[in-house]
């Protein structure tokens, strides 16, 4: 998955101009520039290639997160809903601006299931914010209608899905915002750094200037702008900025280069009557990122998990027992372990978690696999992997 793995000279190059030129921030300095603005560049081919009006960078994924809720106008005491299945991030994101992240089961698609959606809204619900885990997307136009049904926004987190689509629309492009990371380990990376992507100017408008501690953004003297209402600092460079613009001009070729070492580990898996497959919503493309499969049971998986290890076979995930991604490990969350002063009110919205179980979402992670696909292995690596995976699999479950 990580463009990392083809950094180059296209990467260089972008880097190399700004270092030439010498301004390394986003904002400011025009007379220095020279017309060099990557930032700006970026955002522009964001636009096009995910079919948004608007791309607003941030400094991280979870920073996307933040200034996508923060725009929308969700805070204190707000109660988001979120996947059991995700990364740390999405609920710190959620508490950092004092709202309640509502943890909800997930499907046999490894991401929000729209029926305990449905179960989980109250009064209190603002947002929610479907995570596409491991390349894939939720059922899209379920979560749509149950937001239109309740008057709620849909943001979509797309981090681990850039290039995937749904009915034929980028992921991040069909809620109401979008949330994308660029960080080391993603699908295309700026070293680090994030995205807000919107079709509604209001949004927009409201991330730009929260995201540079509330600047207005009007005219060309920085210290003239003004601000229309309180803001933060989740500015990216121009150098991150620079590497993720030669990063995005690859991103097609990465995405195939994906689905071809997918597609020959998936075959070799498909022989085996015990092994299944996530389930992708009528209409979706993965972006082939990841390949996900169930086997029968938590042993099974747990076995396979530890073959796979002593055969050499890397990047493979059981998330069941994974300290950052599923609820079962969170216990800084479930026992909120805070180094400041957690409000009372957060406490009380987050006391569910004392007494809730997810056994569904168990029943998915607990025989659930997941095995990143690089970039960087050739044919021959690809089909030795996969022949290695039946030998292991079918060694143990058969």
């Amino acid at each position: 998955m990580p463009g990392f793995e083809l950094f180059g000279d296209a990467e260089r190059s972008e880097l190399n101009d700004v270092l030439d030129n010498g301004v390394l921030m986003r904002y400011g300095f025009d007379g220095m520039r020279n017309g060099h603005w990557k930032a700006r560049e970026l955002e522009s081919e964001l636009e096009q290639q995910l079919q948004v009006k608007h791309a607003q960078l941030v400094s991280s994924g979870t920073a996307a997160v933040s200034v996508a809720l923060a725009s929308a106008g969700i805070g204190s005491g707000d109660e988001v809903i979120m996947p059991t299945f995700t990364f740390v991030a999405s609920f710190e994101a959620i508490m950092m601006l004092g709202a309640i992240p509502v943890l909800v089961d997930i499907d046999d698609t490894l991401t929000l299931d729209p029926k305990k959606v449905k179960e989980a809204i109250t009064s209190k619900t603002k947002a929610i914010m479907p995570v596409h885990m491991c390349g894939s997307m939720a059922n899209l136009d379920a979560l749509q209608d149950i937001c239109k049904t309740h008057n709620l926004v849909l943001i979509e987190d797309s981090s681990q899905a850039t290039g995937a689509t749904y009915k034929n629309k980028p992921l991040g492009s069909i809620g109401d915002l979008g949330c994308l990371s660029l960080d080391f380990v993603k699908i295309i990376t700026a070293g680090e750094g994030g995205a807000v992507l919107t079709n509604n100017e209001v949004y927009y408008r409201h991330a730009d200037h929260y995201s540079d501690h509330g600047h207005d953004h009007i005219g060309n003297d920085r210290g003239a702008e003004t601000h229309p209402f309180l803001g933060y600092n989740f500015r990216i460079s121009e150098l991150h900025a620079a590497v993720g613009l030669a990063q995005l001009r690859r991103l097609d070729d990465f995405v195939a280069i994906q689905k071809k070492n997918y597609t020959i580990i998936r075959d070799a898996l498909s022989q085996i009557p015990q092994v299944t497959f996530r389930t992708v919503p009528k209409g979706g493309e993965e972006s082939y990122s990841f390949l996900s499969f169930f086997l029968p049971d938590l042993d099974s998986a747990r076995n396979v998990s530890k073959s796979f290890k002593e055969e050499g076979i890397d990047a493979c995930f059981h998330y069941y027992d994974n300290s950052w991604h599923y609820i079962r490990e969170w216990d800084h969350l479930k026992n909120i372990k805070s180094l400041y002063p957690i409000s009372q009110e957060v406490k009380k919205g987050l006391e569910y978690l004392q007494t809730i179980t997810f056994k569904q979402s168990d029943h998915y992670i607990a025989r659930n696999i997941s095995c990143l696909i690089k970039l960087s292995w050739t044919e021959e690596e690809v089909r030795l992997r996969a022949q290695k995976m039946v030998n292991c699999i079918t060694k143990l479950i058969s």
